[in-house]
Order: structure tokens, then C-alpha cells, then sequence
């Protein structure tokens, strides 16, 4: 066989990942983001005092940079990188969206005139959403300068998720494909799932 006839293994096709492996991934994903949001709804935000919810925000976010290095590191090692990839998304969106959910829902309680409206928990995430989808309907806006500084935080935390993270997620899922290639040519290594 000559050199021209054996395919490059950058050229054979990514294996598929078995209908319970994408279950099993996908209940991983929804159980977290259950948990997320029960988190998110059980505790007392429209209690709590400006400074915890200011910290809350501060080590969430430092939490999420971490939370989305750790699931780099496990795509790259995964033996279905896109598959881990789409399961890292489905839950460091959530978590991000959430912490600033909860950061309006305390703002909202401990300063009532800071958005347009009254924000319930449910009106958080709405809120949330809204913005990071850069959709801004206008039913709920924010009117003190605080709230108006918070927003504009998300708004530019939204633009490193969009421009940052994802790129970063892609980019190991690259890796982790090129990796996973490499792998399956050199005899007796092991792979993770």
C-alpha cells in the first residue's frame, strides 16, 4: 500500500457518539441547569444585602471562568469533543445568565426605584435574557445609575461569552478532534469518554 492510498487520519470521520452516550450527556446538562435554577429561585435574593449580592456576582463570575477552564480541559480529553462542548454550553450559559438574574432580583428588592418595574424571580431571568440576547423589548428597563452600571456589565461580560468563550470552547473541540486523531494512530493509548 503506498503512502497516497492510506488516508490521513486528520481526514477519517469524527466517531459518533451512541444514542446514550448524547442521552446520558444531555440528562448531564439538563440536571444541572435544574439544580442551577432551583439554586436560583430557593434563595432569599430579595433579602440579601447589597454587598453579598456584589460579591455573589464578583466570585460567580470568577467561578464561571473557572468552570469554563475546567470544561476546556475536559473537552480536550473527551473522546466526543463537539458532544462535550455542546454539554459545557448548555450549562455555563445558564450559570453565567443566573448570577446576573440574581444580582437584579437583590438590586431590584434593596432599591425599588432602580429598574422600570418590580423584579420578581422570573422577571430576572427575563431581564437577563433579554439583554443577552440584545433584545431589550423595554418592559423592564433600569433607571438608577447602579442598575444602569450592572447592565452595562453584562453587556460587556455578554460580549467576552460571545467573542471569548465560545471561541475558546471551539477552538478545544478542535484540539481535542486533532488530539483524538492522534490518538487512534499511536498504539495503546487510552482515551476518556
Amino acid at each position: 500500500m503506498t503512502a497516497a492510498a492510506a488516508p490521513a487520519a486528520q481526514d477519517q470521520p469524527e466517531p459518533r457518539p451512541s444514542l446514550r452516550q448524547v442521552l446520558w450527556s444531555m440528562l448531564r446538562g439538563c440536571g444541572v441547569v435544574a439544580v442551577l435554577v432551583t439554586l436560583y429561585y430557593v434563595l432569599p435574593l430579595d433579602h440579601s444585602s447589597m454587598a453579598a449580592a456584589a460579591t455573589v456576582l464578583l466570585t460567580g463570575l470568577a467561578g464561571f471562568a473557572g468552570l469554563v477552564a475546567v470544561q476546556v480541559r475536559a473537552i480536550l480529553r473527551s473522546r466526543y469533543p463537539g458532544l462535550r462542548a455542546l454539554e459545557a454550553l448548555a450549562t455555563s450559559i445558564p450559570f453565567f445568565l443566573l448570577l446576573f438574574a440574581a444580582a437584579y432580583v437583590t438590586l431590584a428588592a434593596q432599591s425599588p426605584g432602580s429598574f422600570g418595574s418590580s423584579l420578581s424571580h422570573t422577571n430576572g431571568i427575563y431581564f437577563t435574557v433579554t439583554v443577552f440576547a440584545t433584545v431589550g423589548f423595554g418592559d423592564i428597563t433600569p433607571k438608577s445609575e447602579a442598575a444602569q452600571l450592572l447592565v452595562t456589565a453584562q453587556m460587556l461580560a455578554d460580549l467576552a461569552v460571545f467573542g471569548l468563550v465560545i471561541k475558546v470552547i471551539l477552538e478545544a473541540v478542535r484540539r481535542g478532534r486533532l488530539r483524538r486523531s492522534t490518538v487512534a494512530t499511536a498504539p495503546g493509548r487510552g482515551e476518556e469518554r
